[in-house]
């Protein structure tokens, strides 16, 4: 499972983007079930974000949601944060 993550937005109006291949991780069960959960709650076009804040474009497997800060569903949140600090 391919799941790419791009954050826009912020202060500084800074791009990031990362990306983790989860097919040789002996974690990518616990991978899957995230990706599949944020994808059910996801949103098929950008919310309503705040002044300032993160929005996220959330891809897996050619399947893509998108979220905004401040409301992240916990499940949002933890993808976002893995992929980015895990990814490359």
């Amino acid at each position: 499972m391919r799941i790419q993550v791009r954050r826009t937005g912020g202060f500084a109006g800074i791009e990031r983007r990362a990306e983790v291949d989860t097919s040789a991780r002996p974690d990518a069960p616990a991978w899957q079930a995230l990706a599949e959960r944020v994808l059910a709650s996801g949103r098929g076009t950008p919310p309503a974000g705040v002044p300032d804040g993160f929005r996220y474009e959330i891809s897996v497997d050619g399947r893509t949601v998108h979220a905004a800060d401040p409301r992240l569903t916990e499940d949002e949140r933890e993808l976002v944060s893995r992929v980015l600090k895990e990814g490359a």
